[in-house]
């Protein structure tokens, strides 16, 4: 396929879009040598990403399927030609990669290659990983075709898109890491605050009603009530933490439902009415599915905890592709404006990162003593 045709131009163009739209490093690295085996038609594609001490931390192949990776063995190390592609910094097109003096074998398992082109993928001066192709297919009855300069070209092209494809993802992936340390930090403050109080009003009902055991039986058997409501109230208020601490099990659950589950523990831990409704959701890609509950929960938590508001709905649907998710609660409200002063408090801030960093958008509609609606549109994939 020549890059220069309009057919070849859409291809291209298809497989640059395909690694721009993927946000977990995993996810890339798999898209990467997917479009880069089908480009080029090759029989076999993989992408190393190299690790500090001879191997590698991530190693991704295309073409060879899950049971014969798994007879092939440990991960490669980083020598012969592995090596000479990642320090020397430079394009590999072999017509016999068995035939380079460099060569070192593979594992008994391992497939048969023969041509080979492999490339650097760089970000500045830093060699972030290897991208190769083996077994060039051609129509030619003896095979043997092998690579091109047209080829190289192309992988030239794919490597460096690579390189901001990756490097995004890194940095997405990190950004995410911090923002779930902050989202424990506040969760372990919000612990403190509600389910400590209520152990410690617990105990002093607890001591009155010891006190009041003999001289006033019919107090003290009032106090013990409430002292068991209180202990629940204390369980509800933990389990509701938990469940947010607690990853959701969005792989194995899926969106909705994780979702419906975590809006039925708060609305039992809260006085306020949570209610949950769905329309017409189908699966979106990991990274949106995952911003649109991380966004749903820290809604939820605005509403529950600052907002003092009396009921709060979640719905989410499908729009488009993609979906929309919008919390709305009728408590205090506040000026959307204000972003220095509201925006950091509410976490708007990191619901717009979140939103921005998954290509959707967000809307906040609010205003004091009119309650607040919170929606987030996604494209879908």
């Amino acid at each position: 396929m020549s890059p220069g045709t309009p057919s070849g131009l859409a291809a291209v163009s298809s497989a640059l879009l395909a690694m721009s739209r993927q946000l977990e490093v995993r996810d890339v690295l798999k898209t990467i040598v997917a479009s880069a085996r089908r480009l080029l038609d090759a029989e076999y594609a993989a992408l190393g990403v190299p690790d500090d001490h001879g191997g590698f931390a991530q190693f991704v192949v295309d073409g060879v399927s899950d049971d014969q990776w798994k007879a092939i063995g440990p991960l490669p190390r980083q020598h012969g030609v592995l090596a000479a592609m990642l320090h020397e910094a430079r394009v590999q097109r072999l017509a016999d990669v068995r035939r380079d003096p460099r060569f070192e074998g593979w594992p008994a398992a391992h497939p048969e290659m023969s041509d080979l082109l492999g490339m650097p993928v760089r970000d500045g001066e830093e060699t972030i990983g290897i991208l190769f192709l083996a077994n060039k297919r051609c129509a030619s009855p003896d095979g043997g075709c092998g690579f091109t300069a047209e080829d190289e070209e192309l992988l030239t092209i794919l490597a460096q898109h690579a390189a901001i494809a990756l490097t995004n993802a890194r940095l997405y992936e990190r950004s995410r890491e911090l923002t779930i340390a902050e989202e424990r930090s506040r969760l372990a403050h919000e612990l403190h605050d509600a389910v400590s109080q209520k152990l410690f009003s617990l105990r002093l009902t607890a001591q009155a009603a010891t006190a009041l055991v003999d001289r006033d039986p019919a107090r003290a058997k009032d106090e013990l009530h409430q002292v068991a409501a209180l202990a629940a109230e204390a369980a509800d208020e933990l389990r509701a933490a938990v469940v947010e601490l607690r990853p959701a099990l969005l792989d194995e659950d899926g969106l909705v439902a994780t979702l419906r589950t975590q809006v039925r523990v708060l609305d039992r831990a809260h006085t306020a009415r949570v209610a949950f409704t769905a329309h017409g959701i189908r699966a979106l890609p990991a990274a949106q599915e995952e911003a649109l509950l991380r966004v749903a929960q820290e809604a939820l938590h605005n509403a529950l905890r600052h907002a003092a508001a009396g009921t709060v709905s979640v719905v989410l649907e499908r729009r488009g592709q993609g979906a929309v998710l919008r919390v709305t609660d009728d408590g205090r409200g506040f000026d959307p404006g204000a972003v220095r002063s509201a925006g950091r408090h509410l976490g708007l801030v990191s619901m717009r990162d979140r939103a921005g960093g998954v290509g959707g958008s967000l809307t906040v509609t609010s205003a004091p003593g009119a309650g607040t609606t919170i929606e987030l549109e996604v494209p879908g994939g």
